[in-house]
């Protein structure tokens, strides 16, 4: 009785396993395909230029790559603040207010979640381009038309169109989950309304900040429609990749290059997951 127990016991276990087995092929396979051959060839031929591996260490050497570099972590780190300021401003208010027309300027606001980066840089340009309403109405007022869609400015002001939203709905979300017991407890201790913001609600949406900044940093640090759309005076990371292997078809150089941008996301992506304590991913 006691064996043929045992053996039941066996068996259950082992069709555990297999069951357990066949359920991680499919994420082994996806695993295998997309993640691990991709990344392996991509490091590989960033070494099989005249440099070696010291085409990796000319992202930082060459002048260019550098300061192309450093305009893309200041681009997406300045997109992440601003977009972090707006969008808790606008999450707190629209999640505690009630008013006429909420639900529609909601949906105004997260509309642009529905545009692909190609699009909001033709908006940027009917916006700031040449024959822009910014350049009619500065043309109208000063006598001068202003004119900056195609320079560093319009891709920021891009990023921020589609960045805001994403991080509105997060903020409104984690708003909702607050317990109002603390703000409550905060105001008859004497705190005002400015304290109970920066003393209780502010730290308490700290989770939610590194988590939907990484988001927007990340996104930032990528994006590529939008700067393709508006390529005039722009030197950002994705945009000198896809001119390196089309252009110049130096493969060796946009493979270094994709790896250092990856590196960099996923290093804030990393410490974004240990800050918040929940799972972090980036936009495509």
């Amino acid at each position: 009785m006691v064996l043929r127990l045992e053996e039941q016991g066996h068996h259950h276990l082992l069709s555990h396993r297999s069951f357990v087995g066949l359920c991680l092929l499919p994420l082994a396979a996806v695993t295998v395909a997309f993640f691990l051959l991709p990344m392996a060839r991509l490091l590989v031929t960033g070494a099989e230029g005249p440099q070696g591996l010291a085409g990796y260490v000319s992202i930082l050497a060459e002048p260019r790559y550098r300061a192309t570099l450093i305009n893309t972590v200041l681009l997406a780190a300045a997109t992440t603040v601003v977009t972090l300021v707006v969008a808790t401003i606008a999450g707190i208010f629209l999640q505690r207010h009630r008013f006429p027309g909420r639900a529609v300027l909601i949906a105004m606001l997260t509309f642009p979640l529905a545009f692909p980066g190609v699009v909001v840089g033709f908006m940027i340009i009917l916006l700031a381009g040449r024959q822009g309403l910014i350049g009619d109405i500065s043309s109208l007022l000063a006598g001068e038309r202003l004119v900056f869609a195609y320079s560093i400015y319009g891709l920021f002001l891009g990023y921020l169109y589609f960045s805001i939203p994403r991080v509105i709905l997060t903020i409104m979300a984690a708003v909702q989950k607050l317990d109002p017991g603390l703000e409550e407890a905060a105001r008859s201790l004497g705190a005002g309304p400015w304290a109970v913001q920066r003393d209780v609600v502010l730290p308490a949406l700290a989770p939610a900040f590194v988590a939907s900044g990484a988001i927007v940093f990340a996104t930032a640090m990528g994006a590529f429609g939008t700067a393709f759309t508006l390529a005039t005076n722009i030197d950002v990371l994705p945009m000198l990749i896809y001119t390196e292997f089309t252009l110049a078809a130096n493969f060796a150089t946009s493979a270094a290059l994709s790896v250092g941008l990856g590196l960099i996301t996923w290093v804030i992506l990393a410490l974004a997951r240990s800050f918040s304590g929940s799972a972090v991913a980036a936009a495509g």
